[in-house]
């Protein structure tokens, strides 16, 4: 028997296998775990050059998966734009524009995110375009909303972008006007944006070590969070070619799984649909599967462009009988995913009302129908789920992608609840019903959508529907509470198996890749709502220690 790398023992090891068992140690060799369970099961592992670590107690599990993030763009922001919080009102934005700007050239953009959902009316007026030009001292500014749906341009950034008052409203997309003087107010909303995303791109070029640096980075702060396996779920040759010079040049310490768009609904200058698909094998590599599609197939429901079942509250702009609509015909979408099916390519399908997941559950039963039953669909976000439906997800083999992070009572819930019926509108995410009828759940921040990549804010989320970060009170639909034992899964196996990935990670188990994190403090043995301070102390990926938390 050959002996292993390194033994950990003295630990409370949640494996998060089928039977949510616990151990106390474990070996791994060669970067993967070649025995599980008690101090007897792997001193036949230990050898002269095996690192045994005593661990005393503290807690470890695997390493977390993040089925949903836009990990890309959440580097770029950190690295490179202008941040403030979703929760942030509109004089602070302006004030944090007017700070920003002051430490730039005079003629450098400010570009930055992301402003919550509940200021879109204000910036629908032309006086919010104005005292942005003010802030900026004559800069062209572009921001971006908290569902990344939607951006505001200032007048030097429409300009630049080709957009003026007689300029008219994109397919799928809304330039918004103000009411009283009919011209443009700097809001762009879904396809409207990807003039200005040309703009400054056309200014910022997206160049590949711009692309390294920014995907690196985005999995450094993963690792911080103990995540060491996630999806991307909107994935384009640049964030492909990324993750495929990181991993052949051995600094891509993660699983990733892309998404490839299927259109260019909210993305500018990149190949998308067939000819991406075309390409996909160039970016394969041992750790980066690029096996799925991704179809934003609805918006978002505060905007009015997610697709429902029944119409959205009466107002003037849109009447009495406005349901929403999705971005395709119910036949494309069907020919879409018959022939990518056909080459083996999953996909994940951005779904935000009742009515786009059923458009999208009746093409994927023509999928099955015709025999492809081995691909991998998922419903990403999935907030709204008719009880008919709910039970399709399980005959179709379809998997739940949640988002939390989205969820909490907080700005998006109180965004559309200005624009949903009650008791609908804060019936939100059917998480414990979908989980009772064994339709397959898992957990994704949508970062940078959702502000962090935390696991521990969505676990805990999930488990008691309120705010893990206490700022907004009460409860979401607490009926759809689920475990931590669920919970945890959601966010490692479960996300996992959803992926692809099952193979390789997601639990602590023999054969796996040795993903690990230990933590400070054993999430079990804490109340529910101390979850979230939960925190890596150390994160490690195939065997490797990738990072250590910082000493105060």
């Amino acid at each position: 028997m050959s002996h292993a790398d390194l033994v950990i023992t003295g630990a409370v090891v949640h494996t998060v296998d089928a039977d949510h068992s616990r151990a106390t140690a474990f070996a791994v060799r060669d970067g993967r775990f070649v025995a599980v369970g008690g101090d007897a099961d792997v001193a036949p592992f230990i050898g002269d050059a095996t690192v045994v670590r005593d661990l005393g107690g503290a807690a470890v599990v695997p390493g977390l998966v993040d089925g949903h993030a836009h990990h890309l763009i959440a580097g770029e922001g950190d690295l490179f734009q202008l941040r403030f919080a979703p929760t942030a009102g509109f004089d602070e934005v302006v004030e944090a524009v007017r700070s920003y700007a002051e430490g730039l050239g005079p003629d450098e953009w400010v570009v930055g995110e992301m402003f919550g959902s509940v200021l879109l009316e204000e910036f629908s007026r032309e006086e919010a375009r104005r005292r942005i030009d003010d802030a900026a001292g004559g800069r062209p500014v572009v921001l971006t909303d908290d569902s990344h749906h939607n951006k505001f341009a200032n007048t030097v950034a429409l300009a630049a972008a080709g957009i003026g008052d007689a300029t008219p409203d994109p397919d799928h997309g809304r330039i918004v006007r103000d009411p009283d003087t009919g011209r443009p107010s700097g809001l762009l909303m879904e396809s409207a944006t990807i003039a200005v995303t040309e703009a400054v791109d056309a200014q910022q070029p997206r160049t590949p070590e711009r692309s390294r640096q920014a995907s690196a980075r985005a999995i450094e702060i993963l690792h911080s969070y103990g995540v060491t396996a996630f999806q991307d779920a909107a994935a384009t040759v640049e964030i492909m070619g990324a993750l495929r010079d990181l991993d052949e040049g051995g600094d891509l310490h993660a699983w990733v799984v892309s998404s490839l768009l299927s259109s260019e609904f909210l993305f500018a200058n990149t190949p998308h649909g067939d000819e991406l698909v075309a390409r996909r094998e160039e970016f394969r590599t041992p750790h980066h599967r690029p096996d799925f599609v991704k179809v934003a197939l609805d918006g978002i429901p505060p905007t009015q462009t997610a697709a429902f079942l029944t119409p959205y509250l009466a107002d003037e702009e849109h009447g009495h009988a406005h349901c929403g609509t999705t971005t395709m015909a119910p036949d494309e979408l069907e020919a879409w995913l018959l022939r990518t099916a056909a080459q083996g390519l999953g996909a994940k399908i951005h779904c935000t009302g009742d009515a786009s997941v059923r458009v999208a559950l009746d093409a994927i039963e023509a999928v099955r129908g015709a025999g492809h039953d081995g691909v991998r669909y998922q419903i990403a976000h999935g907030q709204f789920i008719h009880p008919d439906d709910r039970r399709r997800m399980l005959r179709l083999a379809v998997s739940n992608d949640m988002s939390p992070y989205l969820w909490f009572p907080g700005v998006i819930p109180d965004a559309i609840a200005a624009v949903r019926a009650q008791p609908e509108a804060t019936q939100m995410h059917p998480v414990r019903d979908l989980i009772d009828l064994g339709v397959h759940v898992f957990g994704g921040s949508d970062w940078p959508v959702g502000e962090s990549p935390n696991p521990w804010e969505g676990i805990q989320g999930l488990v008691t529907r309120a705010d893990p970060l206490g700022r907004a009170p009460g409860t979401l639909w607490a009926e759809q509470a689920i475990t931590l034992d669920e919970a945890l899964t959601a966010f490692s196996r479960g996300a996992a198996e959803a992926m692809g990935l099952g193979d390789e990670t997601g639990s602590i188990a023999p054969g796996l890749s040795a993903d690990f994190v230990i933590l400070d403090q054993d999430p079990f043995a804490v109340p529910s709502d101390r979850l979230v301070h939960t925190h890596a102390v150390e994160t490690w990926f195939a065997g490797g220690l990738v990072y250590t938390r910082p000493t105060d």
